[in-house]
């Protein structure tokens, strides 16, 4: 039918109708928030460049659980800030390591908070690559050792899922047996599967302490323009045993999203990473934007896209002002 029989403005005419007939609703449960855990007590470090965030001794990590709680985001994804650092991230699988202690302390204090701990060695070497490096580059089966030691190290400390996000070969592969010889055959993966080596994870490198010292990470995250590639990777991931597969970044990538959804029946998780993020912070600042509006109308588009699962900084300000 065509107008005037059918008139599309009908179903929008009435708030609760166009509430009842809303294709895509994004709530607290899709919604993960990463924190940034430092060394030290009662440290609480503000991200310049990323307004809001923080990173936080592990006791103040602690009491921001409690406050994710009670607005209700139940899972959170944990960075660690060392204390000191190597040539090859393998210090990250100490068991006194930041990750491990703040896995515990979250643990006892905040029973009922989800913990996922991304799994790299970008924020742990010297030289701030992800991995081992041998000739002046990443070595991809060298970089496994630590990957598989971390992932151990961290389910050992009672960490809820892992998130390998170096983006080496045959890395899900390598964590999943290791889990798997150890016990821990239950603990699921979530891969960061398409990882583009984007120009919007700037701010985050800012809050890591990250950035490479040399070079950039493009011989092993993924080439912008590539799509395609994009889904012989998410494949091999779940080949190799991933629970969940990542698209990282979210709004620039819609499109692979999308292109997952529809060819794989497992769950997606997309990262609405720091630049996107810093980037409506600016300018909400500057009064050149409706920060809630934009807020929710960007965590809707990607899960419109086929997300399941967002990880975004904008996680409490929505379960605060947006639900």
């Amino acid at each position: 039918m065509s107008f005037p029989i059918t008139r599309m403005r009908r179903l929008r005419s009435h708030p609760v109708l166009r509430a009842m007939v809303t294709e895509t609703k994004v709530t607290t449960d899709d919604l993960v928030m990463p924190l940034f855990a430092c060394p030290g007590t009662n440290v609480k470090n503000p991200i310049s460049s990323m307004p809001g965030n923080y990173q936080l001794s592990i006791d103040l990590l602690v009491e921001e659980c409690k406050s994710l709680m009670d607005v209700g985001i139940r899972a959170i994804i944990l960075f660690g800030i060392p204390e000191e650092k190597d040539e090859t991230g393998m210090i990250a699988a100490h068991d006194d390591a930041i990750i491990p202690r703040a896995i515990e302390a979250i643990k006892k204090n905040v029973p009922g908070m989800y913990i996922i701990a991304d799994v790299c060695n970008c924020e742990y070497t010297t030289h701030g690559h992800c991995g081992v490096i041998v000739d002046g580059d990443v070595d991809n089966d060298q970089t496994m050792d630590s990957l598989v030691a971390q992932s151990i190290t961290f389910a050992r400390h009672g960490v809820d899922m892992v998130a390998p996000s170096d983006m080496m070969d045959g890395r899900v592969l390598r964590i999943r047996q290791g889990l798997d010889a150890e016990g821990y055959y239950n603990l699921p993966i979530m891969a960061y599967s398409a990882k583009y080596a984007s120009a919007f994870y700037g701010p985050f490198r800012d809050a890591a302490d990250s950035a490479p010292q040399f070079g950039d990470r493009s011989s092993y995250q993924m080439n912008p323009p590539n799509s395609n590639e994009a889904m012989r990777e998410i494949e091999m991931d779940i080949v190799e045993g991933a629970d969940i597969v990542m698209v990282k970044p979210a709004l620039s990538y819609l499109d692979i999203i999308r292109r997952a959804r529809d060819r794989f029946d497992l769950p997606i998780a997309a990262y609405n990473v720091s630049g996107e993020f810093s980037m409506v912070k600016a300018a909400a600042e500057k009064g050149w934007i409706d920060e809630n509006r934009i807020v929710k109308e960007i965590l809707t588009s990607i899960k419109r896209a086929g997300s399941d699962i967002i990880l975004t900084y904008h996680a409490k300000h929505f379960a605060e002002k947006l639900q």
